[in-house]
């Protein structure tokens, strides 16, 4: 994420929002908080921030579309925006490289996943598959129905694929006594390379509908 990064002081394995906040913003802006367990936010290179952003301002143009033509429909995009976990409380949240979700009812209110529609990570070298499956457990549990998965380029400045994932909040048949290690997951719904299609297209959660060339690095 787009931020300036310190070096990581020695902290607690668990804090509260409010002892977050109390940290210098150069080290606060580098944490997540995990049901309150310290989550360290990994630094990406340059490609990282202008794809993030270059997708945002795309999915940003799409929802002013889809709301032109339903003016009862209020959507925003942001991007690198905490969403919290629960109805309540600051200690439970994550910070997507790029979101959408419903408009809220005033200005400067916390976003809650449950008015969360989208959640996008540009993945980096840095990323493991790991963090990645544990993030996407939790926007999956959290009931938020689209999860998109950038994968940049290794050799160009450029996106290699864009994966959409839908929320399947039920599970296939297992064997007896065999239980998901996840209670809701996320299918693969789409699937968009420069090589195999002109442009990223999905109907949900509101029209999208991305030509390649408005993503170029």
């Amino acid at each position: 994420m787009s931020r300036s990064f310190a070096a990581r002081p020695d902290l607690p394995e668990y804090m509260t929002w409010e002892e977050l906040e109390r940290l210098p913003a150069e080290t606060a802006g580098q944490i997540e908080l995990w049901e309150g367990r310290v989550v360290w936010v990994r630094r990406g290179p340059a490609e990282h921030q202008a794809f993030t952003f270059s997708l945002t301002a795309a999915l940003k143009r799409c929802a002013r579309e889809a709301m032109a033509g339903d003016p009862e429909r209020c959507l925003r995009v942001d991007l690198e925006t905490n969403v919290f976990f629960g109805a309540h409380g600051k200690s439970d949240f994550v910070t997507p490289d790029f979101l959408a979700y419903r408009c809220l009812e005033a200005p400067y209110q916390d976003i809650r996943a449950a008015d969360v529609l989208l959640v996008g990570e540009v993945l980096s070298p840095s990323n493991t598959q790991a963090d990645m499956d544990e993030k996407k457990s939790r926007y999956a549990e959290a009931g938020i129905p689209w999860y998109w998965e950038v994968t940049l380029a290794r050799e160009e400045s450029a996106i290699a694929v864009v994966r959409a994932f839908g929320l399947e909040s039920t599970h296939g048949r297992l064997p007896d006594g065999v239980h998901p290690l996840y209670p809701a997951n996320y299918l693969l719904a789409g699937k968009w390379t420069p090589q195999d299609s002109e442009r990223i297209s999905l109907g949900f959660p509101f029209s999208i509908d991305i030509p390649w060339r408005e993503l170029a690095f």
